[in-house]
């Protein structure tokens, strides 16, 4: 009992391949019969004649390791591609510094320990980016006497 033919018709059919074709094996000398498209066409309707399914790429893996990135693992020095300042473009870390600067020269402010006129002195210098951290600005209003009173431990 050759099935070949009804195999191909049954294949452009379906507009699959000739392998992904599954005949059911107790109906095999009732396709084998099948002369015509509509016979093939019958013998898929009624589920004798089947798709196999694709095997596809399986993304248990991929979840895995996404997962551990989400986690904030898989980041060591042999998973680093790009430069240090590629990673952390220099801009982003001017915001990061600049707005931790700012906010502490907005707190000293509001706290008393400087008046507005050094803040706003400061404030430029710190715009220049005179202060490399808030650690720096610290000491630079300490050295210069700035502040109205002792400055609060960081």
């Amino acid at each position: 009992m050759d099935v070949k033919t009804q195999r191909r018709i049954a294949a452009k059919i379906m507009k699959i391949g000739v392998n992904r074709v599954k005949i059911d094996p107790d109906s095999l000398a009732d396709i084998s019969l099948a002369i015509t498209r509509e016979d093939v066409r019958r013998h898929i309707d009624d589920g004798d004649i089947k798709k196999r399914k694709i095997k596809g790429v399986s993304r248990g893996r991929a979840r895995a390791v996404a997962i551990k990135k989400k986690r904030g693992q898989r980041i060591g020095p042999g998973s680093r591609k790009g430069p240090k300042y590629s990673r952390l473009s220099s801009k982003t870390r001017w915001i990061h510094k600049i707005r931790a600067q700012r906010k502490y020269l907005q707190q000293l402010r509001d706290e008393g320990y400087i008046d507005t006129l050094n803040y706003r002195k400061l404030y430029l210098q710190a715009k220049g980016g005179l202060f490399r951290s808030v650690r720096y600005l610290r000491t630079y209003i300490a050295e210069h006497g700035l502040a109205k009173k002792r400055l609060p431990e960081l």
